[in-house]
C-alpha cells in the first residue's frame, strides 16, 4: 500500500499534503479573524477610556478603570497603549456551541455598543427564545463579559442546554464628568432588544419570546426591559418601532423604586439613595424635575396586572440594595394582582456575599431557582 488510510479511505502522500495545507490555511484564517476581532474590541475600549484623545489611557482619565487595568502597564510609564490594552483578554461564556461575539448593535457618537449572542446547545427548532442579560456595576462599571463569570456562567450554560439563547449587552456607563445617566443605560439596553428584533430573521432569534435577567444595576435595567413597553424610552431612530414580546424576567438584588428614600435605608443607616441620585439626574437636570426623573427610572411604576412574570431574589443583609425593594414590589404586585415572586436569601449581602453565617438558600440553589423560573415560562 503506497498511501495512508484516512476515514476508511486510502490517501496518497500528495493528498495528505493537500489536507495538511488546507488545515493550516483554515487555522491561520481563524487566528487572523480572532486577532482582528480582539483589536477591534480593544480599539473600541480605548475610545471610551482615552478622554484626552492622545492615543493612550492614563490614571487621570479614570481612577476606577486605572486601578483595574494598571497591571497592563508593562513598561511602568503610567500610560496604557492599545497594544497593552489588547493583553486584557475578555472573558466570554463558554458553552461549546455557536456564538456571535461583539456584535455592534448601536453607535453613539464615536462609541460602538456591543452584544454577545450565545445560541442553544440543546435541540433547536427554528428561531430560539433569547434571554437578554444586563450586567451590574452601579451603572458605572462592568461589562457584558459578566455573563461568563461565576454564578452567571452556571445559569446561562444550563439555560442554553435547555433551548434558550443568551444575549449579553454592553451599555454606556455613568462616568464622572460625563453626561451619561441611568436613563441612557436603560435606553441602550432597550435598543439592544430592538436590534435583536429588527434583525431576528438573520440572527435566528424569536422576537415574540424575549426574556430579561440582570444583577444589581442590571437588575433594575432587566426590570425596566420586562415591564416597560417596547415603544417607551426611544433611542436610536433606526431601531424605533421594532416589535418584541417580553415573556418573563429575573432580577438579582436590583432596585425597584428610586423615589421612596426609605427603601435605601438599611436598618438605622441612611443616605444610600444619594449614591445613585446623580446618576439618574445627570449634570444638566433641573431641581424641579428630580422626582419625575426618579419615578421614570423606577420599574415599580411600570408594573400592571398584565405585566410578564417577574422573579426578584434579594439578600436580607444587603446594604447596597436593601431587601425592602423586594418586599415593596411584592406589596405593589399584591395590590395590582401582578405576577411577581420574591425569594429572600438569608445572611446574604450584595452579590450574595456571606454576612455572619452561610447564605441560605445556597448559591447553587439560587442558580437552580433562576433556571427553573425561566424553564417554567419557556
Amino acid at each position: 500500500m503506497n498511501g495512508f488510510a484516512f476515514g476508511g479511505k486510502e490517501m496518497r502522500p500528495m493528498e495528505w499534503l493537500k489536507v495538511g495545507l488546507m488545515s493550516c490555511l483554515v487555522c491561520c484564517s481563524a487566528q487572523a479573524a480572532e486577532q482582528a476581532r480582539a483589536e477591534a474590541v480593544a480599539t473600541a475600549r480605548m475610545r471610551r477610556l482615552d478622554k484626552n484623545g492622545n492615543g493612550s489611557f492614563e490614571k487621570e482619565e479614570g481612577d476606577r478603570e486605572w486601578k483595574r487595568l494598571r497591571r497592563l502597564d508593562a513598561n511602568q510609564d503610567q500610560a496604557i497603549t492599545l497594544e497593552e490594552l489588547m493583553q486584557d483578554k475578555p472573558v466570554y461564556l463558554e458553552t461549546g456551541g455557536e456564538r456571535k461575539l461583539d456584535i455592534v448593535y448601536k453607535t453613539v457618537g464615536t462609541e460602538e455598543l456591543h452584544l454577545d449572542l450565545y445560541y442553544p446547545t440543546g435541540k433547536r427548532n427554528g428561531a430560539c427564545p433569547v434571554i437578554i442579560y444586563t450586567h451590574g456595576g452601579g451603572w458605572a462599571a462592568g461589562s457584558k463579559q459578566g455573563a461568563g463569570n461565576a454564578s452567571f456562567a452556571a445559569v446561562f450554560r444550563t439555560l442554553v442546554e435547555q433551548g434558550f439563547g443568551v444575549a449579553s449587552v454592553n451599555y454606556r456607563l455613568c462616568r464622572k464628568g460625563e453626561t451619561t445617566t441611568i436613563r441612557d443605560c436603560v435606553i441602550d439596553s432597550k435598543d439592544a432588544v430592538r436590534y435583536l428584533s429588527r434583525n431576528s430573521q438573520s440572527l435566528g432569534v424569536d422576537p415574540t419570546r424575549f426574556y430579561a435577567m440582570g444583577d444589581s444595576a442590571g437588575g433594575q435595567i432587566a426590570q425596566m426591559l420586562l415591564l416597560s413597553s417596547p415603544e417607551s424610552l426611544p433611542g436610536d431612530p433606526e431601531l424605533a418601532g421594532a416589535p418584541y414580546t417580553m415573556i418573563a424576567g429575573v432580577s438579582w438584588y436590583g432596585p425597584c423604586d428610586f423615589a421612596d428614600e426609605q427603601l435605601f435605608n438599611h436598618d438605622d443607616r441612611e443616605g444610600f439613595r444619594d449614591r445613585f441620585g446623580p446618576r439618574i439626574l445627570g449634570p444638566n437636570s433641573k431641581p424641579e424635575d428630580k422626582l419625575e426623573l426618579y419615578r421614570e427610572m423606577s420599574p415599580i411604576n411600570y408594573l400592571t396586572k398584565d405585566s410578564p412574570p417577574l422573579l426578584m431574589i434579594q439578600g436580607d443583609k444587603d446594604t447596597t440594595i436593601p431587601v425592602k425593594h423586594a418586599y415593596y414590589m411584592q406589596q405593589k404586585a399584591g395590590e395590582l394582582k401582578a405576577p411577581v415572586e420574591i425569594v429572600i436569601i438569608r445572611n446574604a449581602g450584595h452579590n450574595w456575599r456571606r454576612v455572619d453565617a452561610d447564605i441560605e438558600p445556597s448559591r447553587d440553589e439560587i442558580v437552580e431557582k433562576t433556571v427553573s423560573f425561566f424553564v417554567e415560562h419557556l
